[in-house]
């Protein structure tokens, strides 16, 4: 049975620190395009809408280069948010305070060096939601 967040988004981030509202706010709105890409036939809150820390930041990629094109590095840098290890790293702190959960094989490095931000938002890069 999951947990209730006892403090609100806004209270956490303010404590931590190290990323704006935005990026959190952007990394919730990921999360929801990636599960409807990869689950699409999902739609019932108990269902198995598991993605891993790769899929998370391919989606997040994609939903950025729609939002922003090629200024999503400037926009995602403006948040304090280089590296796909810091989507994981906000990942991680919303799974701290209930907001998320994890599976037992989860882990933060499962966000390391997914791609480089520098490529990733360019013209030429390519992606698979494949990667795990």
């Amino acid at each position: 049975m999951a947990t209730e967040p006892t403090r609100s988004i806004e209270e956490i981030i303010a404590e931590d620190g190290r990323y704006s509202l935005e990026a959190v706010q952007f990394l919730r709105e990921g999360l929801d395009f990636t599960v409807t890409k990869l689950h699409p036939d999902i739609t019932d809150e108990s269902g198995r809408r598991h993605v891993s820390g790769a899929q998370l930041c391919e989606g997040l990629r994609q939903l950025a280069l729609e939002h922003w094109g090629l200024l999503a590095t400037s926009v995602l840098a403006r948040w304090h948010v280089h590296s796909t290890r810091d989507f994981g790293e906000i990942v991680f702190l919303l799974i701290e305070h209930d907001y998320l959960q994890k599976q037992p094989e989860d882990c933060i490095e499962d966000f390391d060096n997914i791609y480089d931000f520098g490529q990733a938002f360019s013209h030429d890069f390519e992606a698979s939601w494949d990667k795990d």
